[in-house]
C-alpha cells in the first residue's frame, strides 16, 4: 500500500453508496436528460500563479501584483482599481466570504482584498467579514467568495460551493451525499445574484480532506483562481485537485464522498457550466505543474 494511503472501511463504502443514492434522488435521470439538451453556455476562469507564492511566508508585494493580474483578467480592465469598479459599487455592502477552517484563507489575502477595495474608492465600513449564519449575506448587497482550495472530509471538495454553507444555518443538511443539494444555497433569497467574484486561494492546497489538515497533502501551488462562473470556477479547483491526488499516488484516487455538487450545481441548480468543454482557462505565469489543461 503506498505510503499515507488510509485503507477502505466499511463505513466509506456505505457512505459512498448513500451519497450516489442522494445524487439519484436530487438528480435523476429525467433531469439529467433534460440537462443534456441545455444551451450551451460559455465561462472564463483566470489562474494566476507566481513561483514566488508557493513559499510557505507569503510575499504580500507579489500577492497583489499576482491579485491586480488576476482582476484584470476576469474583468478586461487594465488596472485592479477599474476591475474592482467593474464589479461593485462605492454604495455596495461588500461581503468578503473567507473560509476559515481546514485549510482557512490566507489573511494575507484577505487584507489586500480589503484594501485594494478601499483603494478603489469603496468606503472602509462597507467592506465586511460576511463568513457565517444567514444575517451575513442579508446584511450585503455584493459578495465575494474567498475560499481555500481543499478537499473536504464531508463534502468531497470544500472549495466554492461549500464555501456558503454556513448561510444555510444548517450546514449539516449538506454533508455526505448531501452535498449534492449545496447549489440551492447559492440560489436562496438571501444569496442569490449577489456574488460578483469568486476569488479561490490556491497558494498552499489541501488535496486529502481532513478532518485535520495533513501537511503531506499540502503543497506550494502558488496562484489565484477566479471567475464569475462559481460552477467553473469549482470545475477548474475540483480538476487540480483530482489531478494532484492522481499524481501523488500514481493511480486514481477518488474522493469520499463524491463531491456530487459541482454537476448538480450546473444541470440542477443552473449555476454555471460543470463541462470542461464550455470553460475557457486564462492561465498566467508559473506554469510548473499547473495540473490542469
Amino acid at each position: 500500500m503506498p505510503d499515507g494511503r488510509r485503507p477502505i472501511t466499511r463505513r466509506d463504502l456505505i457512505g459512498d453508496v448513500a451519497a450516489t443514492a442522494a445524487a439519484l434522488a436530487v438528480i435523476g435521470p429525467g433531469r439529467l436528460a433534460a440537462a443534456a439538451d441545455r444551451p450551451v453556455r460559455r465561462a472564463t476562469v483566470t489562474l494566476v500563479r507566481d513561483a514566488a507564492l508557493a513559499e510557505t511566508r507569503v510575499d504580500v508585494a507579489v500577492l497583489r501584483k499576482t491579485l491586480a493580474e488576476t482582476l484584470q483578467g476576469v474583468t478586461g480592465k487594465k488596472s485592479m482599481t477599474e476591475a474592482w469598479l467593474s464589479l461593485v459599487t462605492p454604495t455596495d455592502v461588500i461581503g468578503l466570504v473567507p473560509t476559515d477552517h481546514l485549510n482557512p484563507t490566507h489573511p494575507e489575502l484577505i487584507a489586500a482584498v480589503r484594501e485594494s477595495l478601499v483603494e478603489a474608492g469603496i468606503p472602509a465600513e462597507r467592506v465586511v467579514l460576511a463568513q457565517g449564519g444567514p444575517d451575513k449575506p442579508t446584511a450585503c448587497t455584493a459578495l465575494i467568495a474567498l475560499p481555500a482550495l481543499k478537499a473536504h472530509w464531508l463534502t468531497g471538495i470544500g472549495t466554492v460551493l461549500k464555501n456558503y454553507i454556513m448561510f444555510t444555518g444548517q450546514p449539516s443538511a449538506y454533508h455526505r451525499g448531501d452535498n449534492v443539494k449545496l447549489g440551492e444555497i447559492w440560489n436562496a433569497p438571501h444569496v442569490k445574484g449577489k456574488t460578483r467574484l469568486v476569488l479561490v486561494d490556491a497558494l498552499r492546497p489541501l488535496c486529502d480532506k481532513g478532518p485535520q489538515p495533513d501537511p503531506r497533502y499540502m503543497w506550494g501551488y502558488g496562484g489565484l483562481i477566479a471567475g464569475t462562473d462559481p460552477v467553473a470556477v469549482e470545475t477548474i479547483a475540483l480538476a487540480i485537485i483530482t489531478a494532484k491526488r492522481t499524481a501523488l499516488r500514481g493511480e486514481p484516487w477518488p474522493l469520499s464522498p463524491p463531491p456530487l455538487c459541482v454537476q448538480a450545481a450546473d444541470e440542477v441548480y443552473g449555476l454555471g457550466t460543470s463541462r470542461r468543454a464550455e470553460i475557457t482557462l486564462d492561465a498566467r505565469g508559473w506554469t510548473k505543474d499547473l495540473l490542469v489543461g
